[in-house]
């Protein structure tokens, strides 16, 4: 067998029995949640997101999932954590928050929700529970900041695969290269990417959890490099310029970035200082990502470094940000969050510089907090004389 991309029902038991723990302390007795990741997290259900709702809901007894017709045979097959509650259509003319209220029944007490649900949604939640206060619970929000050990097992081989994406992006360049042949555009790059992991996971794993943003991430060279999101366009890359692989996959719905800048032939005396640079302060910042210290801590002194060395006009955004079911989520490494790290939490580390005119340089790499120290599940070579391609 290969690496199964599916929790067990005992984890989504645990899971709900310490949902339940929370509920109790802050007295809410019903949990709603609706947003695509969370539903992932607490029923391992992925499924594509429309206007018709589909909602975990948890008591203290009972643990249900409202979804339209149309995805009653989806999550059977997923075997998703939870007992269906199935709606015809949105809107319907049987609301599909009425058809949840009756299976659950009346709730005297008060009905939580996550904090992004849709201003829409509360008061179709206060019309099906009208014996019950309604309000906002960080509950799952909180919960998702430690990962268990089965999310980092995947986490870890999302890691593993990202970085073998990389490897493939590098080797398509390379091939075009030793055949003096037409260099592939950012579009053809991020397909052959994207195409890698998918069969990586299929060749290798069990239960492929498919979910939106399997696999993926952003491809951008030359001096387009420079902008930060700078999206895969038919360009393609030459020689003596800059190239940025930001790359990632999510492997059972939990995920993993692996980024890298490479040049292409011999590298430039700018284009050596501020990937020098860049490589630095990336350093710096992994090393932060330590117990005990706070988010802002880490990205006080990755970016303290870049401002230290002159160049500070080029760096255009914080560390990085934390990783889970989603690419960002909280705690965000930057100043103005003075989260507390802890063992368990997963953060990328990716400070860089955008030099306009010439091109980015910027490294990421995810990275578990951990007793002993920064952890990171991503390997590929970062060394000046490792990333020139050619």
């Amino acid at each position: 067998m290969g690496f199964s991309q599916r929790l067990s029902a005992q984890y989504y038991a645990d899971l709900h029995r310490d949902m339940r723990a929370r509920m109790a302390a802050d007295g809410i007795d019903l949990l709603l949640l609706d947003a695509n990741d969370d539903i992932i997290y607490t029923t391992g259900f992925s499924h594509y997101t429309t206007e018709r709702p589909v909602v975990f809901a948890l008591t203290q007894d009972s643990a249900y999932l409202l979804v339209p017709e149309l995805e009653r045979h989806h999550a059977l097959d997923q075997q998703a954590a939870a007992e269906l509650v199935v709606y015809f259509e949105f809107p319907g003319r049987d609301r599909p928050f009425d058809v949840l209220g009756r299976a659950i029944g009346n709730i005297g007490g008060v009905v939580g929700h996550s904090g992004g649900i849709s201003l829409a949604r509360v008061p179709q939640i206060a019309a099906a529970f009208p014996n019950a206060r309604v309000l906002a619970s960080n509950i799952v929000s909180q919960m998702r900041i430690l990962k268990r050990p089965e999310e980092v097992a995947l986490m870890r081989e999302a890691g593993r695969i990202s970085d073998s994406m990389v490897a493939a992006g590098v080797e398509l360049i390379a091939e075009a290269l030793r055949g003096n042949c037409e260099m592939p555009t950012e579009i053809e790059l991020e397909a052959h990417v994207i195409r890698h992991a998918l069969d990586t996971m299929y060749r290798e794993h069990d239960n492929v959890m498919l979910v939106q943003g399997i696999a993926g991430g952003l491809v951008y060279s030359g001096a387009r490099s420079a902008f930060p999101h700078g999206m895969p366009s038919g360009h393609r890359p030459q020689r003596g310029e800059s190239i940025i692989l930001s790359l990632g996959c999510r492997v059972g719905g939990r995920a993993a970035e692996s980024e890298r800048t490479f040049i292409l032939g011999e590298p430039s005396p700018e284009q050596e200082r501020y990937y020098t640079i860049a490589q630095k302060a990336q350093q710096i910042g992994r090393e932060g990502l330590v117990a005990g210290a706070t988010c802002a801590s880490a990205d006080d002194a990755a970016l303290g470094y870049i401002k230290g060395e002159g160049v500070g006009e080029y760096c255009l955004h914080r560390v990085g940000h934390g990783m889970g079911v989603m690419f960002h989520e909280p705690p965000w490494v930057e100043g103005g969050d003075d989260t507390i790290m802890q063992p368990g939490m997963v953060f990328s580390s990716e400070p860089a510089l955008y030099v306009q005119g010439l091109g980015g340089f910027r490294i990421s790499d995810t990275v578990l907090v951990t007793e002993a120290g920064p952890d990171s599940l991503t390997h590929y070579p970062r060394e000046l004389a490792q990333i020139v391609i050619g």
